[in-house]
């Protein structure tokens, strides 16, 4: 009953922070989508210059903490370059570029999973490479790996605490700004939890109904 009487007491902060929370994770994952498609055809190119930077990309921010990430964007920028960012910019920037680099290699091996010989009939049939990839590879490799990145999304929820570290008033900081007021430092923290698993519980329930349908219109 505590647990209740408390977010419900305090329920706009909770309810601030997973709107926080979702915001964040989406724009992580549509963005990190798209500059991580990109990456993914920069490491497949053919100029050795072009694929070596799409390697240190993936391997650069695959291999530091997301928290170094974060305080390079937020603090580090604007004392050495002078460049800026609200705490939900600097947010935002840090999960999508690390987003990227994992959904870089899902799309990787989406595109090497499509069978060659599927790129070599459109050749024969006279498109380019530019033209097999945008309407033959890129389309087959997008639907066979529509799982991960679904669930890329759940762990962006999750990873999206850290950005409470500069601010931003996502799940954590509000459950912070609770502890402050109420000097209980316990539930809070239980109730964030429970968000959490209600969250990542509800979306990979989901997924996992899409996947199986996904399976079923293969089948047909």
């Amino acid at each position: 009953m505590e647990l209740f009487t408390m977010f419900w007491e305090y329920r706009s902060y909770f309810l601030t922070g997973v709107q926080y929370t979702l915001i964040l994770a989406a724009i992580g994952v549509l963005c990190g989508f798209v500059l991580g498609l990109i990456i993914a055809l920069l490491r497949m190119s053919s100029w050795k210059i072009v694929r070596f930077f799409g390697h240190a990309w993936v391997e650069f921010l695959r291999g530091t903490p997301m928290l170094v990430q974060l305080l390079i964007i937020h603090y580090g920028f604007a004392t050495v370059l002078g460049v800026s960012f609200s705490p939900i910019e600097s947010g935002a920037i840090t999960l999508t570029i690390n987003s990227s680099a994992y959904l870089a290699e899902i799309f990787r091996a989406g595109i090497e999973g499509v069978d060659r010989g599927q790129g070599e009939a459109a050749r024969s049939l006279g498109m380019s490479k530019g033209m097999t990839l945008r309407f033959i590879i890129i389309p087959q490799a997008l639907k066979s790996v529509l799982p991960a990145i679904g669930n890329e999304f759940i762990t962006i929820i999750k990873e999206s605490s850290i950005v409470s570290m500069i601010g931003v008033t996502e799940i954590i900081f509000q459950s912070g700004v609770i502890v402050g007021i109420t000097y209980d430092a316990m539930t809070p923290y239980l109730i964030a939890a429970i968000m959490y698993f209600i969250l990542t519980f509800t979306l990979s329930r989901i997924l996992g109904v899409f996947e199986r349908k996904l399976k079923t219109s293969d089948h047909r």
